[in-house]
């Protein structure tokens, strides 16, 4: 069925709401490169917003789902058990940057995992308070909206949203936005909203994700870690975006030298598969009595075996070391571009985490209308790219690691043309 007829059958079967960015209907995908139902070809620096950093239907994770699927599908792990979570939680508890021993539960959603990891720390702190930042992304429940630091189209005609929750400033360069200003931000809720005694934990993604790929400075984190420190509060790093190498580390928060008390994973943990865990300090992970934590599909088989694959992959074609050496590559290019480029205002780049900023060169304004143009004429020349950032003026680039490196030099040269002509 074509692309054209798919459409009008969504529009007459699907609400509005569950917005869609393409009017192309995927057939095919493998790797890097996506086939619609009209037969076109498409390089893919969407990954399904960061979660195939292996790829599509990695060989690997493929086999490994396959074998799951010939043994059994559902047993719900609360109810009977099996080797396979008990195993990825202990990879996970070896590999995560948390302080001493560590315990991980497996969930199904990034949203999921984060309103658990703010379960538990509740439960460990007997505290209700939450502070987390302006520009963050952590979901669209309803705890997880107004952890949430972007009201459009994320918030809008949902509220009431739970109380108890406060935003601070997060940093950012490009925007005169010091790390001093961040942690007075922090301050002044102190002052004005909750006392310190009373906040269970501060929540932030070292990257902002959908808040345009802003990179938390080292001070930054080490200024939260100290406060944490002072007043008894749990530092929870949402690494749900920014895990699994897409960073050049397995988690951002190892660029850092601090380890949070908590860290919520999903998105590329199991190569598409849906998989959300939070792993932390074994006595804050065992706070929740039994029962208090759990899900119907939480930690599910198929997923398991993928995450296992995953892990895999991405040691032994060291993925990391890729990730680096793949954002330095498409960073040159945007540099190469600036001159000619009189909107680029800012490029970000951790890793293969990498953005480009575009502002209006007259006025200085955040331009939507000019990142738009930008994705539709690499779109024209089959290159899927992904906008962010509070204004929606932010370009991020989520290819596969995995991505072989013609095809990468290919996207290069689209992005290149796309932003010089």
């Amino acid at each position: 069925m074509k692309n054209s007829e798919l459409n009008q059958r969504r529009l007459q079967a699907t609400p509005r709401g569950v917005g869609v960015m393409c009017d192309y209907y995927a057939q095919q995908a493998e790797n890097a490169t996506l086939w619609d139902t009209d037969g076109n070809e498409v390089i893919d620096f969407a990954a399904g917003i960061a979660v195939l950093n292996t790829g599509h239907r990695h060989p690997k994770v493929v086999a490994a789902i396959e074998k799951q699927l010939q043994a059994f599908t559902h047993t719900a792990y609360q109810i009977v058990p099996y080797e396979s979570y008990v195993a990825l939680a202990e990879r996970i508890n070896a590999l995560a940057p948390i302080a001493g021993p560590a315990k991980t539960a497996f969930f199904t959603t990034g949203a999921e995992a984060v309103e658990n990891a703010v379960k538990i720390a509740r439960a460990y702190t007997r505290r209700p308070g939450l502070i987390t930042f302006g520009g963050g992304f952590h979901g669209r429940t309803f705890m997880t909206m107004a952890l949430t630091g972007k009201v459009a189209p994320y918030k809008i005609g949902f509220g009431p949203f739970p109380g108890s929750v406060y935003h601070g400033v997060y940093p950012n360069a490009a925007h005169g936005v010091t790390t001093a200003d961040a942690l007075k931000s922090l301050d002044r809720i102190f002052k004005a909203d909750i006392a310190p005694d009373q906040v269970a934990a501060i929540i932030l993604e070292p990257v902002q994700g959908e808040g345009g790929f802003n990179v938390a400075p080292a001070d930054f984190i080490q200024g939260l870690r100290a406060l944490c420190d002072t007043h008894g509060i749990l530092l929870i790093a949402d690494e749900v975006q920014t895990g699994f190498a897409r960073t050049g580390k397995l988690f951002a928060m190892q660029h850092y030298d601090v380890k949070p008390d908590l860290m919520t994973m999903a998105k590329s943990l199991a190569g598409g598969m849906p998989l959300s865990g939070v792993v932390g300090r074994a006595e804050v992970m065992d706070a929740p009595a039994p029962g208090g934590l759990g899900g119907t599909y939480a930690g599910n088989p198929l997923a398991v075996a993928a995450a296992h694959a995953v892990l895999d992959v991405i040691e032994e074609e060291n993925l990391c070391q890729r990730a680096s050496q793949l954002g330095q590559h498409l960073t040159e290019v945007l540099n190469k571009a600036r001159p000619e480029c009189a909107w680029i205002t800012d490029i970000r780049v951790q890793g293969s985490m990498v953005a480009v900023e575009f502002n209006d060169p007259q006025t200085g304004q955040p331009s939507p209308e000019y990142t738009r143009q930008f994705q539709e004429k690499a779109m024209k020349e089959g290159l899927l790219l992904l906008s962010c950032g509070v204004y929606g003026n932010v370009i991020r680039f989520l290819y596969p690691l995995t991505i072989p490196d013609e095809q990468f030099r290919k996207a290069l040269d689209i992005i290149y043309r796309s932003l010089t002509r």
